[in-house]
């Protein structure tokens, strides 16, 4: 009709059938290819919002909740766009009834062991009684913000063609020892040394010996009281400083039928067990304490190394220390490393072995 052929010519400008067809799919092509920018701006600014704000703990609900409020966005695109279920707006977070109380003594623990890890802290925790996991302290580690800096990196070692790397591995106790000298000065800007022998099997601190100078005489003193306690090792190894090359004392080493191992010069890393012992002697108690006289300072080195041995866990020995102290059963919980107050709940621990 007329006014059926005036409506077309207005509405499409006299284009044929197969042209209005392609305009029509262009159109719908169109809004589809908006639709997509659009949600894919919405998910950017949902993304830099939530990046935006340093939610501590970062938890679904206070996240989503915070992302609603800034954009007026509805839950469901929300949960789209930040890769959450629906579900965790619906759950409500329960506390456990001690998280109080274990909060309180990790971060006990970390101000009383500064260099400590939550490894650590968690394997001292289960130690003095909590049942808890690594997870559950790592997370309460988190939210408290408590960190350790970083590590220094790693020192790789020398290696032969085969691949096997130079160095004689420890079997047993008592089957190679190691020793290195630690330098160090009090507040009046004298210098001292401390002389560490390891048992790199067990990894324990056998002796720590102060003084302000140490010859090969005191170096054999040392080793002669050891001898006497533990036995004579196999292997000594050291580096090839001149209070360990020096002949009376290895001819007396040899003479009561251990040997020696002397490292590569310039190769510190070939004696790892010692290096790294002292690298924790000097980061978790040197690095922190000001000595006033040599006294003061055999008393403190003294009272460490009996920590290291008896309580702080190693993690090479699943964190458990390497001469742990006996404990008889039952035991009160103030004699426990790190226990709490007697007005709190404690869980049953098993003695130590």
């Amino acid at each position: 009709t007329e006014v059926t052929y005036y409506r077309w010519r207005n509405e499409y400008g006299g284009l044929k059938s197969d042209q209005v067809k392609r305009l029509k799919a262009l159109e719908t092509e169109n809004s589809r290819l908006r639709r997509a920018v659009s949600d894919l701006t919405l998910d950017k600014l949902i993304l830099q919002e939530a990046a935006r704000e340093n939610f501590k703990p970062r938890t679904p609900p206070r996240l989503l909740d915070h992302v609603r409020a800034e954009l007026g966005v509805p839950e469901r695109r929300a949960c789209q766009a930040l890769g959450q279920h629906r579900s965790t707006q619906r759950k409500i977070p329960r506390t456990p009834e001690d998280e109080a109380a274990l909060t309180a003594d990790i971060v006990a623990l970390a101000r009383q062991y500064g260099r400590y890890g939550y490894r650590r802290i968690a394997a001292l925790l289960r130690t003095a009684g909590w049942t808890v996991n690594r997870k559950r302290v790592e997370r309460i580690w988190r939210r408290e913000g408590l960190k350790v800096p970083t590590r220094q990196p790693k020192r790789g070692r020398l290696w032969l063609n085969d691949g096997s790397c130079i160095r004689l591995r420890p079997e047993r106790p008592n089957h190679v020892w190691s020793y290195d000298f630690v330098a160090e000065c009090t507040h009046d800007g004298r210098g001292f040394r401390m002389l560490c022998i390891i048992d790199e099997f067990t990894r324990e601190a056998l002796a720590i010996r102060v003084a302000r100078n140490l010859r090969a005489t005191d170096v054999i003193d040392a080793l002669c009281d050891l001898f006497i306690l533990r036995g004579i090792p196999a292997h000594i190894r050291s580096d090839n400083g001149p209070e360990f090359v020096a002949v009376a004392l290895r001819d007396w080493i040899a003479t009561v039928g251990a040997r020696t191992a002397y490292i590569e010069p310039g190769s510190p890393w070939k004696n790892g067990y010692c290096e790294s012992f002292n690298g924790k002697l000097r980061d978790e108690l040197l690095n922190g304490e000001i000595f006033y006289s040599l006294k003061e300072a055999r008393i403190v080195i003294e009272a460490w190394r009996r920590h290291y041995n008896a309580i702080r866990p190693h993690s090479s020995l699943g964190y458990r220390p390497p001469a742990p102290e006996v404990i008889s059963w039952p035991a009160s919980p103030a004699s426990l490393p790190g226990a709490r107050p007697a007005n709190q709940p404690m869980t049953t621990m098993t003695s130590l072995n």
